[in-house]
């Protein structure tokens, strides 16, 4: 069974959402505050497989609580909050989340981002994807650009993935993010803009000879390698 821990300091919509997702076969775990949050990532018997994690919290809130575990975990981050300007998206994702929804939001809404996630880092049984030097395992989801592995979250393995078995192909923004993020492409999303930012900085940074991504404006990205 695959469990999720949902971090909100709403007792009554934690109640709700859980059992919510509970009758929809998860195991789920409740957590009140980023530092009770954080010690549940750090213990593995209750090692979540997501985790839904409000922005709004006393004392570490949600952001600094992403920042914090994004040092040391993988696992896929939907951050839920009532704050849903597109700045506070943007940040969301910059530090690392790979969906967010605005509250007050659907159940049934939550449950298919939730399953979209699990979904995107569900091991698969497929080769190595090998582009320049960058090297994409996705069974076991990890990356190299030579011999440095990338650190990347869920949505932005997904990301690469895709662009890497297009190379040298135009992707469109609403095609990745089916793919990267499970969903569909909404109006003013920039999620898959984050993420590329990011993908761009973590490639150059691990290796000179990395690919590029490259935009293709109001179309798409590319995946191109060799000199810029």
């Amino acid at each position: 069974m695959q469990r999720i821990l949902l971090a909100d300091d709403d007792r009554a919509l934690t109640d709700l959402l859980a059992e919510y997702l509970r009758r929809e076969g998860f195991a789920v775990d409740v957590a009140h505050d980023g530092a009770e949050a954080l010690a549940r990532l750090s213990n593995p018997a209750q090692r979540p497989d997501l985790l839904i994690l409000d922005v709004m919290m006393p004392g570490r809130d949600g952001l600094e609580t992403l920042r914090e575990l994004r040092l040391q975990h993988r696992l896929p981050v939907i951050m839920l909050s009532a704050r849903g300007e597109p700045v506070d998206r943007v940040i969301g994702l910059e530090l690392g989340a790979d969906d967010y929804l605005s509250k007050p939001c659907l159940p049934r809404e939550l449950l298919a981002r939730v399953r979209a996630q699990l979904r995107r880092h569900s091991p698969v049984a497929a080769g190595e994807v090998e582009v320049g030097v960058l090297r994409l395992m996705p069974g076991e989801r990890r990356a190299y650009a030579g011999e440095t592995e990338l650190s990347l979250t869920g949505a932005e393995f997904g990301l690469l993935l895709a662009l890497a078995q297009r190379a040298g192909q135009l992707v469109d923004k609403a095609t990745l993010t089916r793919i990267a993020l499970g969903r569909e492409l909404e109006r003013f999303d920039r999620s898959i803009d984050v993420h590329v930012s990011r993908l761009r900085h973590k490639l150059a940074e691990a290796s000179p000879q990395a690919p590029r991504i490259e935009s293709v404006r109001g179309a798409g990205y590319v995946l191109v390698t060799g000199a810029a």
